[in-house]
């Protein structure tokens, strides 16, 4: 992963910059969690994040045992309630709703009808499962707080990568996400007047720091040194400013994750505008996790943190300087040749025209048309399609 360079010798603005969020992707992931997350998964620091993830993984104990050896409790008084009594745990597991689903699956029953069947009837289902479970070792992640939540249960194979782990990396390179670094949580798009403004209090309805009892999910931005990559139509600044996400799943909800880019601007639902230059790597959870997530996940975060964002700068430049269309026929072949359809390539040329107020010439000017048409498309998987030829065109022209 080519991860994407600093800003530590750009000039920090003390106010808002005016921004183009015409051009480029917009990218929905951020916004998802804002709108998902209840107040108590929101957190105004990396600091009370990574205590809350921290503490919580010192609490829990995560064991190897037997399938046949774990055994369900269900009494007919509370109908409701199941437990699990696990090797080497004097006292009852009870299952959260997430791990319940996960043991359901090991052994081949449907969680979702199991959740409905009165517990007794669901603990005999259950343990027949655990009994005949042919791969016969499963790990398991407890925790006490309380009383003793069982918070998952998987495979043997399981690599668990804890979240405070993906929390404390980026810590190592954001501090508190506040401020006391260049990383910090993003300010917010004005619609009003097209600017974006680094500086907005952080609170419950605009952190991006987010945690529940299944995952760790984390945006932050360098929006106070914006980089110029170009100009507008309008002879301004074309202004850019770099960002990341990552995530993590200790009870196995998920991946880890990280991706990067630049970008233009956050609004406040927290959708990120004009993006460009996306990459992203993933760890599964699988054997060899932790080892990839300590040589190549959190590596890329401080080298993304100390690198220059020179390449990016140099990659538009020669886009925008690679003449590839001086008539109609050379657009139009143009893209034809790349896969898009007659009516596509029209649109294609016609975003272009309206936008620049002449029609695409360069190849900065075709990956432009090419993302502006793809926020048109209602299918996901269509966007993306069209968002990755763009990208490929802009990749091929650096």
């Amino acid at each position: 992963m080519n991860l994407i360079g600093s800003s530590q010798n750009q000039q920090a603005v003390t106010s808002g910059f005016r921004v183009d969020i015409s051009r480029g992707q917009r990218i929905g992931r951020v916004s998802s969690e804002w709108f998902s997350r209840p107040d108590d998964e929101r957190y105004l620091s990396l600091t009370e994040l990574y205590d809350a993830v921290k503490t919580r993984a010192d609490r829990a104990k995560a064991r190897t045992v037997e399938s046949r050896a774990v055994r369900v409790e269900a009494s007919r008084e509370n109908a409701e309630r199941l437990a699990l009594i696990v090797p080497g745990q004097d006292q009852p597991v009870a299952p959260t709703h997430w791990s319940f689903g996960q043991l359901c699956s090991l052994v081949g029953a449907p969680a979702t009808y199991m959740r409905q069947l009165p517990a007794p009837l669901a603990g005999i289902n259950l343990q027949h499962g655990l009994l005949s479970h042919r791969a016969e070792l499963v790990k398991t992640l407890e925790a006490e707080d309380g009383r003793i939540e069982l918070r998952a249960v998987t495979g043997p194979d399981y690599g668990r990568i804890w979240d405070h782990e993906l929390v404390a990396a980026v810590v190592r390179i954001a501090g508190n996400g506040t401020g006391d670094t260049m990383w910090k949580v993003p300010g917010m798009l004005d619609w009003a007047t097209m600017t974006h403004n680094p500086f907005v209090d952080i609170t419950k309805d605009t952190t991006t720091l987010y945690a529940s009892d299944r995952d760790v999910f984390l945006f932050l931005v360098d929006d106070t040194h914006p980089i110029e990559v170009g100009r507008l139509p309008n002879g301004e600044p074309d202004l850019y400013f770099r960002g990341f996400y990552a995530w993590n799943s200790e009870v196995g909800s998920k991946t880890l994750g990280i991706a990067s880019f630049y970008l233009r601007a956050v609004c406040m639902n927290r959708n990120l505008w004009g993006c460009e230059n996306f990459e992203e790597i993933t760890i599964r959870h699988s054997k060899f996790a932790a080892q990839r997530f300590a040589h190549e996940a959190a590596p890329a975060l401080t080298s993304f943190a100390n690198s220059s964002p020179a390449p990016f700068v140099a990659g538009i430049k020669a886009a925008r300087e690679r003449i590839v269309a001086r008539t109609d026929d050379d657009r139009e072949t143009f893209l034809r040749k790349r896969g898009f359809s007659k009516a596509g390539t029209a649109k294609i040329i016609e975003t272009v025209l309206q936008e620049e107020g002449r029609p695409p010439e360069s190849i900065f000017d075709f990956v432009q048309g090419m993302t502006a048409h793809a926020r048109t498309k209602a299918h996901q998987d269509r966007r993306l399609e069209l968002e990755g030829k763009a990208r490929t065109l802009l990749e091929k022209a650096a």
